[in-house]
This record gives C-alpha cells, structure tokens and sequence, in this order.
C-alpha cells in the first residue's frame, strides 16, 4: 500500500519513482511479477475511453446506415415509378399495335411501333440492371448492419462488465494511495521469508519522496519475536514468587534456570525443525510459553518437596533421591497428561494444529527430563543452601522438632453447598460470552495502531472499501470451452449472477484456462475477511453452485480459507473435546481409586474452560476491557484457538487436580476421616499450587502483551483458564463437593479395583520405604529401640 504524506494526489515525479521500486522489486528472485497500479488504471481508463469511443462511433454508424437505407428506400420509389411509366407504355404500345392490326395497317405503322418497343425493352433492362445494382447494396446494407449489431453486442457485454468491475481500482479516487501487488512464483506459504523481506527492502518504507510504503500482513508475517518485554514481565513476577514460596535467591533461581535450559533446548529445536517442515508462526512461540510455564512449575515442586525434607532432617543426598523419587514422579506422570493431551491434537485431522501440539508436547517432555535430572543435580551441588538462614542454623544446632501438623476441622455442610453454588454461578456467568464465539484469522486491523500492516489494512478500508482487504476468487468450470465470439457473454452471464449476491461490490474476470473450460473471477465483498456477511457471502455462492444448472463453481482466497479452516476447526473440536474429557477420566480413576472424584474432576475442567473462553470472547471479540488488553479493533477470536486451549488447559488442569487430590486420597488411606482428609489434603497442597498458578499466569499472562495478534489471545486465555482452575475449581468446588460426596467420593468397584494398576503417582511406597531420618542426637534407635516411623503416620487403609 502506498499513499502520499499529505494526501494529496499522486505527481508524475512521484510516479516515476515508485516505478524504479517496482521495476526493483521484480528484480527479486522468487517474483513472478509485480503490478503497475498507475499503469493498470491508466489501461483501465484506456478500456472505458474505447468502450465510449465505440459507444459514439456505433451511434455514427447507425445514424450512417440509416441515411443509407433511406436513400435505397428512395432508388427503390424511382425505379417503382419509372418501371410503371414503362409498364403503362407497354400497354399502350400494345393497345396501338392491336388497333394497327385491325386497321389493316400495320405495315404502315409497324416500323415506328417496333421502334417504340425498343425503347421500352431498353428501359427495362436499365431498370433491371439499377435493381441489381441497388439489391446488392441493400445486401451491403444488411451485412453492415448485422456487423453493426454484432459489435454493438459485443461492445455493451465489454461495458457491462466494466461497470460490474468499476469499484476495483488500484489507484485510489483522490489519487492519493496505490495498490501495488506482488505475483510469487510459488504459493503463498511457500514464499521464503528472504524473498519476502526483498521485496520489502525494495520499496523501503519511503519508496519516493513525501509518499509512505505500508505493507500487509502477508509480507511480513513470519516468526514472532521469541521474548518481549511482557515475557521478561512475566519471568520476574515468577521470580518474586519463588523468593517469598522458597526464602532464598538461590533457591528461587534454580526453578527459572532450569526452565531456560528447557525452553532453550525446544525453542532452538522448534525454530530448526521449521526448516523441515512447514509449520504456523506461533508454534515455536507455544513451545515456548508452554517449556518455561510447566518448566518452572515442575522444577518448584521438587525443590519445595526437597526443602520441606531437608527441614525435617533429612541428609541431602537421601533427600535429593527421596524427593525426586516421590514429587518427581509425580512430575513425570503431571508431565504425562500434558504430553498426551497435545499429542492428542493430531486426531483433529488437521495438520498444522498436530504439529503444534507434537512441538508442545516436545518442549514439555524436554522441560520435566530437565526437571528430574538437572534440577536433582543442582540440588545437590547447593546443598543446604537451599534453606533459608534461620533453618540452616536450626539444623546445625540439630533443633529438628517434628513437624507440626495443625488442628483442622471439616468445612461446614453449609459452607460446602455456598461454595458449589457460588463457584458454579461464576463460573457460567463467566463463561456465558462464549456462546457467541466466532472463529476467524487475525489481520492487519488486529495489529498495533502504529504497525505497517495495521495501517495498510486501515488505508485499504478507508481508500478502496473494507472489502479490498477480503478478496475473493470464484472459479467457474464450463462444461465446455465456448467459441471466441461467445466467451464474453459466458464471463457476463456469470459475473452478473455473482454481482446478483448481496454484499457484492465488484466482480470482474481475471482470467481463463488454455483449454478455454475454467474461468476465474475477482469478488470483491461489502466487508472485510473477517465479518459475518462475507462469510455469508462465501456460503450463498458456494450454494449457487452449479449455477444454472451447468456450471459448477468453487470459492477461494485467503479470507475464505480462513472461514473453511475455521469451519473444519469447529467441526473437529467436541470430538477432540470428547476425546480429552475421556482421556481424563480414565487417568484419574487410574489414579485417584474413585470414580466420583474423576467425575467432578473433569466436570470442572470443562467449567474452565468455557469460561476461559468466555474471557476471550468478551475481550478480544466483544471489545471488552479492550485498552486494558490493547485490544483496538475486536474480531473473530483466533480459529485454532479453542482447539490448543483444550490440550493444553486439560493437562493442567491435571497437574493442580493431582497435586492437591493426591494430598486429599494419602490423607484418607491413611485413616484421616473423607471429610477431614478433604481439608487436609488442600492445605498440604495449596502453597504449591499457589505458587505454581501464580508462575503460570505470570508467565502465560507476559503474552498478553506481545507484538504479535495471534500470541496475544492464546496468552489470554491461558493465563484466565489457570486462573479459574486452579483458584476457583480446584480449591474452592473440588473440595466442596468432596466434602459433601463424604465417604462415597473413594468409593471404587472391588472388580474395577483388581484391574486398575498401583501407579502410586506421589511415590508413598518409596517414601514408607525411606521414613524420617532420626538426628544423631537422638540414638534410642542406635540403642536397639524400635525403628523411627514418619511422623503423622496413621494406620492405612486398604486400597
């Protein structure tokens, strides 16, 4: 997009340089060709100049045939009336001849009658002879006019598809802006991001003096900047977490120094395995969110576990093992979930969203193996370190007392039901938006107000009609190829039935097959890619089709690739839900022994999900809070969207579910009554999971920011659905409908409980195995007493 500073209308000067650019550009290797928009609206001017040049001349010939035959009608009375003066002589000629005859004088009279005959016989033929003369110009005339009608014809079907083509213009009505457009020898996702940036280079963002180059999205989407200021936000927010969870700046240092070695390994990975296949822009930037959230988190719950043992008076070297055997595999199995859940998102059957999920699945397998073998490494290496001053001293006076465990009580009945109703009220209020969500692809309208892209789109609105930005292609088979003569009334009869369709303003042909049988066509909607009536229209032309019953057409361009992919998006996304939800279930009841507890479990999930779509619905489609989120112009809310959000939202989801219902079923095995175990299990697990929620949303939330329009939704939506499932659902329904399903809540089919394995996620065989580490100072043991038991232990019950 060009356009003039102070716009004002193009100069012949300016013209000539933005020539020089465009000759440039077609310099570059990859460009099959780039449009003239001044010399394409100079032709199209040329192409109406001839149609009224025709239009007058036709009007000419006609006023010239006319006289013509007025003047054959005039001959044609001459002849009439000499050739019945002559007909009326040859009666009296005949008449006198026979008078003769009966007079007997015929001899007499005969030479001068037969001399008179003559001349009537020659007159006749003369009047033969101008006949001829004058049929054959009548002939002349006639083929003239038929000629005449038949450019007539063909001259209005020219002027009709020029009028049906008169609102696409390449140079703006004031003259002050210009579409330049760059034909790629290969298709759009396979242009290389070099060639792109050639072009760009070859216009620059001044390609003439007082006139600025905008440019679309198209030419500068590639990969988006890997870390921003928001992300940077986000990692020291995480930071400050972790000092006041874990005392010390060492200690809070190891999570975040784990997880950048993770992300490290799958963003450098993503971005290299880009140049084997093809893959969307965001999904480096996925991997990345998605490595450097779980990586901190699952990296926090060691070391915490770590701590608390060390605390208790455990060695380091004992505790480093016992930790990662117990909270690591937990963050093994945690990691599981994700890892499944994105690799679950290549049965949707749509080929970029697998690969993103395969490349998140990657950089969450690689962040938790950094978490169970660097993070035990760096555990050891720091030693005891890890703990604050004041329990560093404690230990070195060997003042390790057991660990005190709180008196609790069970929540209120009362309590309980407030909570559920509370909770569940929210949650649908909340995720009520979501019931209007529309799927679409963010464009240049969604970009920051002061960005290229954003102000060739805006420009484009403004000076060529918001349907400029929303091209689309029509492609009609004929049923054969028509003669020469017959073409243009074919293209006409099919653009008149496209420009029929509400929100058309402009259809003009842009081409034909060699074999002369597939005939393109540009459609120009009402509206921009994104709007509900060009979606509209895309639907209403694919239902015209056959058109007339003999014509089969077909739609295509970018904006109606986007509503297909958004369509089959759609489609796929209950079955993927579904397969999730399932998945869900069966690994809670795996590991949690109960059937109800997946129930609500799940049930919960799906609660958060809705409403972390509601959130986005609300504020990156509605508008919503829109200068809080910098949201300008709301649209469609990014199509593949919902989509990752369920893989990666679930696994999640599972990790906070496990964390605090792991504490919940210990508790209860161990002999703590449901109700009571319910209350103990979140206190054990809250602070952690705090914690880990806060990171996530930090780190999910310093996307929110981005530069780029497709991070900043899925950062979003992350960040809300963290929070939602793990303040709203996890600690405040969960174990309110624990509380009220009381001892029925663990209840397991014995059958069920034969098949199901003992995955024991938490390593509570381990840590039965490796109890509490007495201090030296305490040597009733080494005296022949009776072995040390873990603290807090209570007689188990059977699972």
């Amino acid at each position: 997009m060009l356009r003039t500073e102070d716009g004002s209308a193009f100069t012949a000067e300016q013209q000539a340089a933005v020539r020089d650019r465009i000759a440039a550009a077609e310099d570059v290797e990859g460009v099959e060709q780039v449009v003239d928009p001044f010399a394409t609206e100079a032709d199209r001017a040329e192409q109406q100049a001839a149609v009224d040049g025709g239009r007058t001349q036709l009007e000419q010939g006609r006023a010239q045939l006319d006289d013509g035959r007025a003047q054959l009608d005039a001959g044609q009375a001459q002849l009439d009336a000499a050739r019945a003066q002559l007909e009326a002589g040859q009666e009296q000629l005949d008449a006198a001849r026979a008078q003769a005859k009966a007079a007997g004088a015929l001899a007499v009279v005969g030479p001068d009658l037969d001399a008179q005959q003559a001349q009537v016989d020659a007159g006749l033929a003369q009047l033969a002879e101008q006949q001829a003369q004058l049929d054959a110009q009548r002939t002349q005339l006639g083929e003239g006019v038929a000629q005449l009608e038949q450019q007539a014809e063909q001259l209005e079907l020219g002027a009709r598809l020029l009028d049906l083509a008169r609102e696409i213009r390449m140079v703006s009505e004031d003259g002050s802006a210009a579409l330049v457009t760059v034909v790629f020898t290969e298709t759009q996702f396979e242009v290389a991001d070099e060639t792109k940036e050639a072009v760009v280079e070859a216009f620059g963002t001044e390609p003439a003096e007082g006139v600025v180059a905008d440019v679309s999205t198209e030419l500068v989407l590639g990969v988006p900047e890997i870390v921003g200021p928001g992300e940077v936000v986000g990692l020291v927010v995480a930071g400050v977490v972790l000092v006041v969870m874990l005392g010390t700046l060492a200690t809070a240092g190891l999570p975040i120094v784990t997880a950048l070695v993770g992300v490290a390994i799958g963003a450098l990975g993503a971005l290299a395995f880009s140049g084997v296949v093809e893959m969307v822009s965001v999904t480096p930037v996925l991997g990345l969110m998605l490595g450097l959230a779980v990586g901190i988190d699952y990296s926090l719950f060691i070391v915490n576990r770590h701590r608390r043992q060390l605390v208790q008076g455990y060695d380091v070297d004992e505790s480093v093992g016992l930790a990662n055997g117990t909270s690591g595999n937990a963050v093994v199995f945690a990691g599981a979930t994700v890892l499944i859940a994105l690799l679950a998102l290549n049965v949707t059957g749509i080929p970029f969203l697998g690969l993103m999920g395969t490349v998140g699945a990657a950089c969450v397998a690689i962040a938790v193996l950094v978490a169970v073998t660097l993070t035990p490494a760096l555990l050891s290496l720091l030693g005891l370190r890890v703990l604050r001053r004041g329990e560093r001293a404690h230990l070195e006076r060997h003042d390790v007392a057991p660990p005190v465990v709180p008196a609790v009580r069970p929540m209120s009945t009362r309590s309980a039901v407030l909570r559920v109703l509370a909770g569940v009220a929210a949650l649908l209020v909340v995720a009520a938006p979501a019931a209007s969500l529309r799927l679409g692809l963010p464009t240049g309208l969604s970009e920051p107000a002061e960005s290229s892209q954003y102000q060739a789109y805006a420009t484009t609105a403004e000076k060529f009609g918001e349907g400029r930005n929303g091209t689309l292609l029509v492609v009609a088979d004929l049923p054969e190829a028509p003669a020469d003569d017959d073409l243009l009334a074919e293209q006409v009869r099919i653009a008149e039935r496209i420009a029929a369709q509400d929100d058309v303003v402009a259809v003009a042909p842009v081409g034909t097959s060699e074999d002369g049988t597939v005939a393109a066509f540009q459609v120009i909607p009402a509206d921009g890619p994104t709007s509900e009536s060009t979606e509209e229209l895309v639907n209403g032309l694919r239902a015209l089709s056959p058109l007339d019953g003999d014509v089969p057409i077909a739609v295509a361009g970018a904006a109606s690739g986007n509503i297909d992919i958004s369509d089959k998006l759609a489609n796929a996304l209950p079955a993927y839900l579904a397969v999730v939800v399932g998945l869900s279930i069966v690994i809670l009841v795996v590991v949690f022994r109960s059937l109800f507890v997946p129930v609500i479990a799940t049930l919960g999930f799906v609660l958060s999900y809705f409403a972390a779509l509601g959130g986005v619905v609300a504020i990156y489609q509605w508008g919503w809070l829109g200068a809080v989120f910098g949201v300008d112009n709301p649209g469609p809310v990014l199509n593949f969207l919902p989509t990752i959000l369920v893989g990666i939202l679930f696994g999640l989801a599972m990790d906070y579910m496990l964390f605090l219902g792991s504490g919940m079923r210990e508790a209860y095995a161990h002999g703590a009554p449901a109700r009571l175990a319910v209350v103990q299990g979140v206190r054990a697990g809250r602070a952690v999971v705090t914690a880990a929620a806060i990171i996530m949303i930090s780190v999910f939330g310093g996307f929110v920011f981005a530069e780029s329009a497709m991070i900043r939704p899925i950062g979003f939506s992350l960040a809300f659905g963290v929070l939602v499932d793990a303040f709203v659902v996890r600690m405040l329904l969960v174990p309110a409908l624990m509380h009220l399903a009381g001892d029925r809540a663990w209840w397991l089919p014995r059958w069920l409980d034969r098949l199901l394995p003992d995955v024991d996620v938490e390593g509570s065989a381990l840590e039965r195995r490796h109890p509490h580490v007495e201090h030296p100072a305490d040597d009733a043991a080494a005296d022949g007493g009776a072995a040390p038991v873990p603290s807090g232990a209570a007689p188990a019950r059977d699972r």
